[in-house]
């Protein structure tokens, strides 16, 4: 769980790390657990095939894949707006993605077949 002070109340948020199925019930969870509003943050790891999802920042769900034996450069961020049809749920921008030695020197994630492979993993855990 990650943990963040809110003027003098705890805000509590969790990160779910998934490596089978989310269904639609839990997603919401997630959402409602989250300050963000419509959408939540996310890391998926390309190598492993998993992902994980909560947190303020990507790199408090970034935290969660590593400590689970992820590498840095398998690890790249997203965002899901769950409300959104399923071909424009998804956004590729997060500072994790910022790495000019891996090509990518945006936080936008530029190699469409990349983005291609992260849409695929994402799409067979969240429903």
């Amino acid at each position: 769980m990650w943990k963040s002070k809110a003027g003098d109340k705890m805000r509590i948020m969790e990160i779910v790390f998934a490596d089978k199925k989310i269904g639609r019930e839990e997603l919401e969870k997630i959402v409602k657990s989250s300050s963000l509003g419509d959408f939540i943050k996310g890391v998926v790891d390309v190598e492993k095939g998993v992902l994980a999802l909560g947190g303020e920042l990507h790199v408090d769900a970034l935290e969660v894949l590593v400590e689970r034996g992820s590498a840095g450069p398998d690890i790249w961020g997203f965002n899901i707006y769950p409300d959104f049809s399923r071909d424009k749920r998804l956004e590729f921008i997060s500072l994790i993605n910022i790495r000019p030695s891996a090509g990518n020197r945006s936080m936008e994630i530029q190699n469409e077949d990349l983005k291609k492979k992260i849409t695929a993993i994402i799409n067979d855990l969240i429903e």
